[in-house]
């Protein structure tokens, strides 16, 4: 006899948003997005997720890459609602230590990073600035 299939726990929306970053990025303050990327979780596209009984395994963090140019740019969102559709549809919710060690690791290959890209209050800064916010 087939085993019966377990439905999918819904995911809290509220695991996904960080109120504080879309706050700040909405007044468009550099010293609050600092504070909430120090303070708080940021949303991530994953190429594929980490595999559950893994705790060391946080999946594989999707990149754009320009064709043209070849630059890279790492896509961070305040809330999973803000991720344009055509990005992959797994999302993580990551903390500043992640972040941190994300971009110190990648610090040569990420060029820009790109908060809720596609609105309502985007913006764009460099990872070392970043960094040095994540530092402060």
């Amino acid at each position: 006899m087939a085993k019966k299939r377990k439905k999918p726990v819904p995911m809290d929306p509220a695991e996904f948003r960080s109120e504080a970053l879309a706050q700040a990025l909405e007044k468009q303050d550099m010293a609050a997005i600092a504070l909430a990327l120090r303070n708080g979780k940021t949303i991530v596209p994953l190429i594929s997720p980490g595999v559950r009984d893994n705790p060391l395994d946080s999946g594989e963090v999707w990149t754009f890459r320009d064709q043209k140019t070849g630059d890279v740019a790492l896509l961070l969102f305040s809330d999973a609602t803000n991720k344009p559709e055509n990005l992959p549809p797994t999302v993580a919710a990551y903390g500043p230590d992640w972040l941190k060690t994300f971009l110190e690791q990648y610090r040569d290959t990420i060029t820009t990073v790109f908060l809720d890209i596609a609105g309502p209050h985007p913006m764009q800064a460099p990872p070392e600035e970043l960094l040095r916010a994540l530092e402060a």
